[in-house]
């Protein structure tokens, strides 16, 4: 068995935690391929996927445009540690259409850009102290591990152990979608921050919207205060919209970190924002940041087709309506089955919670839901060829793959599996 091979060399038999199935029980599916909206594991079976790479295949697995690229970068080199025209092409591309970026960097990953990003709002407020929110996921950055979302709350750990108190205590942390823990904080100590980061929508505690004028008021107290507003538009960037949530919501953050859609699939971060805080930056400033593989031609060349083919008139509202009317049949047959049930989404993006509560907004009602039937829903799913986030605590995704045949199999596997949770 795969799983028995790896965890002889692999702790956890894993490369990420959330893998491991711990939050569902039962050994996880090793995949051998994915074609569309579709994956295959390593026996041959087939599943609709919805966790699409955490987010990155927003056109789908193995997309031809996107293959057809890579190939031909492929022949022309894999790294270089120099600079490359198809880096620039990117830079200009994030640039255009994302609002409030000027200047960015390209790095290997979300967690490198959050770092990254929290290093350089440091450096130019010439402040220690950063502000996230209960349930908000910013990658393992070791100051920013503090009450995390994602795989931390699957396994009951939100707190990561070899995290230094002294830095842990750097870290402010308040309850996401709660106005008045934030002005609170800032009227005590908000001469000492140096920057808030935020999923504008949490998409590691499952998929939490932000209440209407919340963003807003984030943004105006921290401009009150001369700190940083930081979104962290890793998964929401190009994925909820063409210019990320912070276009859907109106917002203009000073920074913004990104990854997962900008690579299509590849390994992949960046972080930009003014090219007045951006340029604090070595070469040309104080705040020093590297990469060895930053800028990468394959997954540069892969996350420009990406963006091209997502540009394309109708993209989103073709996105958004196929997971509405995934959403919509999910949520008529668990009220059919009189099971408690609630969907979120934004976008492509979304949300299942066996829950009472018609509305999720906050951290606590997310941790409200019922996990163990969760748990009997996603193995029932998987049973019929569906494959969800193996935790109770992860957004789900569509891609522009999915069609009509594929929300159709995942609401006859759902049919089934909310009559088996009758029981």
């Amino acid at each position: 068995m795969l799983f028995h091979r790896a965890q002889q060399h692999i702790p956890g038999g894993v490369n990420s935690p959330v893998r491991a199935f711990r939050g569902v029980g039962g050994n996880p599916v090793f995949f051998s391929g994915g074609d569309g909206a579709w994956l295959t594991d390593a026996d041959g079976n087939r599943y609709v996927d919805y966790v699409g790479a955490w987010g990155p295949l927003i056109l789908g697995h193995s997309h031809p445009a996107v293959r057809a690229a890579l190939h031909i970068q492929l022949d022309k080199g894999t790294a270089f540690g120099a600079p490359t025209d198809l880096e620039v092409q990117l830079a200009e591309r994030i640039c255009l259409l994302m609002p409030s970026i000027e200047s960015v960097r390209l790095v290997n990953s979300g967690t490198e850009a959050t770092m990254s990003a929290i290093r350089l709002a440091r450096g130019f407020t010439d402040r220690e102290k950063v502000v996230k929110f209960e349930g908000c996921y910013h990658g393992h950055v070791d100051s920013l591990l503090v009450k995390a979302g994602s795989g931390a709350l699957t396994f009951g750990t939100p707190d990561s152990k070899g995290i230094p108190t002294s830095t842990a205590a750097q870290t402010y942390v308040i309850p996401y979608n709660d106005t008045a823990a934030l002005e609170q904080l800032f009227a005590t100590c908000g001469h000492e921050i140096a920057a808030v980061i935020i999923e504008p929508v949490a998409g590691n505690m499952n998929c939490v919207p932000p209440l209407p004028g919340y963003l807003a008021t984030v943004r105006e107290i921290t401009k009150r205060y001369g700190s940083l507003l930081i979104f962290d538009e890793v998964m929401t960037g190009f994925r909820v919209a063409l210019g990320g949530a912070q276009q859907m919501y109106g917002i203009k953050p000073d920074l913004t970190t990104l990854g997962k859609v900008i690579g299509g699939g590849l390994p992949v971060g960046a972080f930009g924002g003014s090219k007045e805080i951006m340029a604090m930056l070595a070469p040309n400033g104080p705040v020093y940041q590297a990469g060895t593989l930053s800028g990468n031609p394959l997954a540069v060349t892969a996350g420009l087709v990406v963006l091209d083919e997502i540009s394309k008139p109708g993209f989103f509202d073709s996105l958004t309506s196929t997971t509405t009317s995934l959403l919509k049949g999910l949520q008529s047959l668990a009220d059919t089955a009189q099971i408690p049930f609630t969907t979120t989404q934004v976008g492509g993006m979304f949300g299942c919670y066996f829950n009472e509560h018609k509305e999720i907004t906050t951290f606590n009602q997310v941790m409200g839901s019922d996990v163990d039937r969760f748990r009997k829903y996603f193995h029932h799913m998987l049973g019929s060829g569906v494959y969800l986030a193996p935790s109770a605590f992860e957004a789900g995704f569509v891609s522009s793959a999915h069609g009509p045949a594929e929300i159709r199999h995942t609401l006859d596997a759902a049919e089934s599996a909310f009559d088996s949770l009758k029981c």
